[in-house]
């Protein structure tokens, strides 16, 4: 049984990783990158970490590039036909990830199963099975042999049984470019479904099942769905989502489990209800490092209460690769993460050192204080002027608006303060307070479907992304003001 290999990973971490870097150097041994790095003379981490310089995308952006280009045995045996595409926070619009076959089977097919797995192991009774899944996938597109879409899309284009009796839409819906058409005919083909539970990124599957309480004329949605039990989520916190998903399934048997299903990988998986916290797979065909400054440790060198931006080793064909996010140890017995947020999610334009998680406990206890539920965000910096004082800048989506935006504000700066004591002395020295853009429903979502996004950066040094955003809003014209 599965649960057997996950419990002999939780007791010999430091071995499963060692088996998964020894098959990784022995199976890529013969590629381009393989001879460059001399794998086949490679007998252990600390030979592997002196040899093989690290990477980020934009380094290993010309290896990618001649895999998309057709060529065989670059980074991966063989030749690699298929490529997630990832917004991302670098300055790359859009990065290409390979996905090889092995990956695909080794790592996120294992990972969707152990989802199962893991979620019978908290709940036995659960009566998850005797329905179907709802997947809002994305979109992809092939030319010259290479297809390139959406993780999402992919899985449902390469697995058979995820396209299959179990989940649905069809796949011809999921896969549907124009989002709107999408959720339209979700709603038509689903709405009778008996289904039990659905997965993905928070933000998209909150528009699409609003629009399935409105289309079905419920007052919620266990009135659609009954049956539903579960919602495995991943790619963006879900804190800030929380309170929204609560009012749409108010029903004590529904379950959230959080995911790490990454482009790059899948990672992490929730497997106890009781914490906030996911057990690291070990066995995905991934090889783990951490770096904290400059030192980067292997799985065994972490720290519990430490956070590290995470590089990974993988059968996609990335080598020391290091993704961006960061994450935080909660517990090395068995080994335990939370993504604490991105290396290159953070303000600091006025010495505020104001990171992703911050924002997002800030915009959970303003939203709890005043009533509100707030459905997307993101943030920024308003620079200084020779007459005035530089402040944070927030877009803000409700779902439900508070009782006061003036409130909402006061809150959200007070938390901030109080999390964060170089905010907090900015604020009560050279930062104003912080400014809110109201806008309206969809406005976020228009902007990742114009822009090929999938998520909402919560956080900018700069104003790029916050102006972009706003000049959707006045394309529409549609901005109901601003309050701060």
């Amino acid at each position: 049984m599965r649960s057997r290999s996950v419990e002999r990973f939780r007791r010999r971490p430091a071995e499963t990783q060692r088996k998964e870097l020894e098959r990784l150097l022995r199976e890529c041994a013969r590629t381009e990158f393989g001879r460059r790095y001399g794998f086949g003379e490679i007998r252990t981490p600390e030979a592997f970490a002196q040899r093989v310089e690290r990477f980020d995308y934009t380094s290993f952006k010309p290896y990618v590039e001649r895999m998309m280009a057709g060529e065989a045995d670059v980074a991966a045996p063989g030749r690699v036909r298929w490529f997630a595409r990832s917004s991302g926070t670098t300055s790359e619009r859009s990065k290409y990830l390979p996905v090889t076959d092995v990956s695909l089977w080794r790592c996120h097919t294992r990972g969707l199963r152990d989802v199962a797995t893991l979620y019978v192991g908290q709940y036995p009774s659960t009566r998850v099975f005797e329905g179907k899944t709802l997947t809002l996938g994305g979109t992809c597109s092939k030319s010259g042999g290479i297809v390139v879409g959406d993780l999402s899309a992919l899985l449902v284009e390469r697995t058979p049984f995820w396209s299959g009796w179990f989940r649905t839409p069809r796949r011809e819906t999921a896969l549907l470019a124009d989002f709107d058409e999408k959720v339209e005919r979700i709603c038509r083909e689903c709405a009778s479904e008996r289904v039990t539970a659905f997965a993905g990124v928070p933000s998209w599957n909150l528009a699409l099942l609003r629009r399935m309480v409105e289309y079905t004329g419920r007052r919620n949605l266990c009135e659609v769905w009954p049956h539903l039990e579960l919602f495995a989520h991943g790619g963006v916190g879900f804190e800030p989502y929380r309170a929204a998903f609560r009012e749409l399934i108010p029903s004590a048997g529904m379950h959230y489990m959080e995911t790490y299903n990454a482009s790059e990988g899948f990672f992490a998986i929730a497997d106890d209800a009781s914490r906030d916290d996911m057990l690291l797979m070990l066995d995905y065909g991934t090889y783990y490092e951490f770096r904290d400054g400059d030192e980067v440790v292997p799985l065994e060198g972490v720290q519990a209460g430490r956070r590290y931006a995470m590089l990974i080793s993988s059968c996609n064909g990335l080598w020391r690769y290091e993704l961006g996010d960061v994450v935080e140890f909660t517990s090395t017995d068995p080994y335990r993460i939370r993504v604490a947020g991105r290396t290159r999610q953070f303000i600091n334009a006025f010495g505020e050192e104001v990171v992703m998680e911050n924002a997002e406990r800030a915009v959970t206890v303003a939203a709890e204080a005043t009533g509100a539920v707030v459905s997307e965000y993101t943030a920024g910096p308003r620079y200084m002027t020779l007459h005035g004082r530089g402040a944070h800048e927030w877009i803000v989506e409700f779902g439900r608006a508070p009782e006061s935006f003036d409130a909402f504000v006061q809150k959200l700066d007070g938390e901030l303060m109080r999390l964060n004591s170089d905010y907090e002395a900015k604020r009560r020295s050279t930062m104003a307070p912080p400014e809110m853009h109201v806008v309206p429903a969809g406005t976020f979502a228009r902007w990742m479907l114009r822009r090929g996004k999938n998520k909402v950066p919560r956080l900018a040094n700069d104003r790029r992304v916050l102006e972009d955003v706003l000049a959707t809003t006045a394309e529409q014209d549609a901005a109901v003001g601003v309050r701060g």
